[in-house]
C-alpha cells in the first residue's frame, strides 16, 4: 500500500552557514530551510526563518562525526555567515538603496559593508533602517555575507565609498 505524501509535509533543504554564538563560539554547519510552500512560493531564505518566530531553532552542526542536530536560541546568535547571493534574493534589492556602513558588535567584532534600506524615497536614510526592519538583517561585505542579529549592534555608522 502507497501512502498519499501529507498536504503538510515541506520539503527542507540545507543550507551551509557559520554562526558566531554571544559566548564568542563559532559553529559551522546547516539550516534546514524550505524548497517552497503555500505561504512562499520562493526557497526560504536563512533571514526569514530566524525571523519568522522566537526561540530555539535546528541546526545540524558538521563538524562532528557523525553530524548532529543542536537547537540554537535566537537570542545568542550574534552573527550567521551565509551564502553570497542569499541577501540579493529579496525581491526588493534592486530597488532598495544601499547604504555603506561600519558595524560595532556586542563580541568586539567591527563589520564593514553595506545594508540595504527597505523604505519609500526619502525614508531609506540609515536610522529608517535602525528603527524599521526585522531583528536578523543582512550586511554584504567584500567577502561574506551576514545576517546579524540587531540586538547584538552596539553601533552603526555610514561611511563613504572606497
Amino acid at each position: 500500500m502507497v501512502s498519499e505524501p501529507s498536504g503538510f509535509r515541506v520539503e527542507k533543504a540545507r543550507t551551509n552557514a557559520v554562526l558566531t554564538l554571544t559566548t564568542g563560539t563559532s559553529v559551522a554547519g546547516s539550516f534546514f530551510v524550505a524548497r517552497s510552500g503555500s505561504a512562499f512560493p520562493d526557497p526560504e531564505r536563512v533571514a526569514d526563518l530566524l525571523n519568522s518566530e522566537p526561540g530555539f531553532f535546528p541546526f545540524e552542526v558538521s563538524h562532528t562525526d557523525p553530524p548532529h542536530t543542536v537547537l540554537y536560541n535566537r537570542s545568542h546568535i550574534v552573527t550567521v555567515m551565509v551564502p553570497g547571493d542569499e541577501a540579493r534574493r529579496d525581491p526588493d534589492y534592486a530597488v532598495a538603496t544601499a547604504r555603506r556602513v561600519s558595524m560595532r558588535l556586542t563580541d568586539g567584532r567591527q563589520i564593514i559593508g553595506s545594508v540595504r534600506v527597505y523604505r519609500p524615497l526619502g525614508r531609506d536614510r540609515l536610522s529608517d533602517w535602525a528603527r524599521h526592519g526585522e531583528r536578523f538583517r543582512y550586511i554584504e561585505t567584500v567577502g561574506a555575507t551576514f545576517i546579524v542579529n540587531a540586538d547584538q549592534i552596539v553601533d552603526v555608522r555610514e561611511i563613504a565609498e572606497p
